[in-house]
């Protein structure tokens, strides 16, 4: 095989190869962005039916706050879905762009070849090529010459014609990007321009209500973002653990479960850290994951894992990069930080709800007694 046509076939297969993965990707992402957008349809229909009163009114605002949260979280992953379209144009170019030069090469080769023959036939060259040989074995030789080169321009031809078909799927493959792209950015701005309008509804029904009916609504938006399931269920899954074993209720100079985070809040055994968009979640020490569960109300994951007998949570991740019966080490990523809204400003936050439990339900452990130096 000519080396041209050798490099046009390694760059076809891995163009295929790209491509696959790519749209396998592209497509992950447009499954992830409709299951979204089912919920918040299904949640507006909701919304729509409750009637005018004060617990429709507390209601109405818990909804429209999960609501924004789902906003958020499509923007963020329609943003994915935008990237992915960006960085494969500018791939689709490049390859197009390098194609296209490599065909423009080919031509001009090809014009030469088509000139050379050309002036070797009108001044006869090829019969005194032939007849200046030394014996007929010479001519024999001259004359498979002359037939390779005619081949020669045959395959140049025929890498000149598959090289033209590939430039036009490439750009029209390229064009059909742009398109997406020009689709998916104006599905931000209409998202956007939705988020806050819910924002301002939301906004408006809470300044109808009173500071006591404030604090109970915060109580339950809470209590939805933090942990759904029995701990005393999960302690009998660290029976007899012994990742992490070294862990004790002494344990304390630990990072916060939260890269570049801060704490937002403590309460006795549980601490809320917040931290920027896409920051990870680390496991404050080494352990095992002994659970991980998808919270229904929020859509966000929360993670169990144990450390010896001692069990820690952290709720409210956006993405989890660990499974089940996984062995973590020490500040190893478990996922990201979840989006949250706070409910009396109706802004988005990203944050964490950190929970550290002892063998023992008896026993009382603080989290910021980890953290402390």
């Amino acid at each position: 095989m000519k080396p041209t046509a050798f490099l046009l076939l390694v760059t076809l297969l891995f163009t295929f190869g790209v491509r696959a993965q790519t749209d396998s990707r592209i497509e992950k992402q447009k499954k992830i962005i409709a299951d979204l957008e089912k919920r918040i349809a299904n949640e507006e229909r909701e919304i729509s039916k409750l009637q005018k009163g004060r617990a429709a009114t507390e209601e109405r605002v818990r909804r429209l706050a999960r609501q924004i949260d789902s906003r958020n979280q499509l923007l963020e992953e329609t943003e994915k879905e935008a990237s992915l379209l960006r960085e494969e144009i500018a791939r689709k170019d490049s390859v197009a762009g390098d194609l296209a030069a490599t065909l423009e090469h080919n031509r001009t080769q090809y014009a030469e070849m088509v000139r050379e023959a050309y002036r070797n036939y009108r001044h006869n060259n090829y019969l005194t090529y032939l007849f200046a040989s030394r014996d007929f074995t010479d001519v024999a030789r001259k004359i498979t010459a002359l037939r390779e080169v005619a081949s020669l321009r045959e395959r140049k031809m025929r890498d000149i014609a598959s090289l033209t078909e590939q430039v036009r799927i490439e750009k029209e493959e390229l064009d059909r990007r742009n398109r997406s792209l020009d689709s998916v950015t104006q599905q931000l701005s209409t998202q956007r321009e939705k988020l806050q309008r819910d924002a301002r509804n939301a906004r408006a029904n809470i300044r109808t209500m009173s500071q006591k009916e404030k604090s109970a609504l915060q109580r339950k938006i809470n209590q939805e973002q933090q942990l759904d399931v029995a701990i005393n269920e999960l302690r009998k899954l660290t029976k007899g653990n012994r990742e992490g074993a070294s862990f004790s209720s002494k344990t304390s100079g630990l990072r916060l479960p939260v890269v570049g985070g801060r704490v937002k809040r403590y309460k006795e055994n549980m601490a809320e850290v917040t931290g920027p968009r896409g920051a990870q979640v680390i496991s404050i020490y080494e352990g095992k994951v002994i659970d991980i569960k998808r919270n229904r109300i929020t859509n966000k994951y929360d993670v169990y894992v144990a450390h010896g007998e001692y069990l820690t949570s952290y709720a409210n991740l956006g993405t989890i990069s660990v499974e089940k019966g996984q062995k973590v080490a020490r500040n190893q990523a478990l996922g990201t930080i979840g989006s949250a809204v706070d409910v009396m400003t109706m802004e988005t936050e990203y944050k964490l709800v950190f929970g550290i439990y002892p063998p023992d339900p008896n026993q009382k452990m603080r989290a910021e007694n980890c953290f402390r130096k």
